[in-house]
């Protein structure tokens, strides 16, 4: 059974609907959990907001965060995971922000990827630095670090 197949699992077991708030993924995550049929039973919606106007718009990210912290940052990756199961019929949500690449720069690397998890209870972040192994490596590898952060949460 694929990590994507367990995490529905174990939310159609908990009666959880799921969202994601999706940044330098561009919609991956959403694709691997809507790639396991019968996905709809459990996943509600994804959010795919790349850019700083996209997450304060669809996911309620503060001006003030992006500002102070940067799109790349705990700080809007919380905010996104919470804007997230707000805007959701989700009990749910995981988001992830962060650089794939190419570039970066010396405050904030190539790889560097920040992730939120919500629930009703409240929210966890942290923060992943992938190195430089190219866009589609850091993509794959975030990817794979939310879906596993979802199935943690399902735990």
């Amino acid at each position: 059974m694929s990590v994507a197949a367990e995490i529905l699992a174990a939310a159609r077991a908990q009666g959880l609907m799921i969202a994601t708030a999706e940044s330098c993924t561009g919609g991956l995550i959403s694709a691997a959990l809507t790639a396991v049929a019968g996905s709809s039973d459990v996943f509600d919606r994804g959010f795919v907001t790349y850019s700083n106007a996209a997450k304060q718009e669809m996911l309620g990210v503060r001006a003030a965060t992006l500002a102070a912290h940067g799109a790349v940052s705990e700080e809007t990756a919380a905010e996104m995971a919470i804007g997230a199961l707000k805007n959701a019929q989700a009990g749910l949500a995981v988001s992830v922000t962060g650089i794939a690449g190419p570039g970066g720069s010396d405050h904030k690397p190539e790889g560097r990827v920040c992730f939120g998890v919500a629930t009703p209870n409240g929210v966890a972040t942290e923060t992943v630095e992938f190195g430089a192994p190219g866009r589609d490596r850091v993509r794959t590898a975030a990817t794979e670090h939310a879906l596993a952060l979802l199935l943690a949460a399902l735990g």
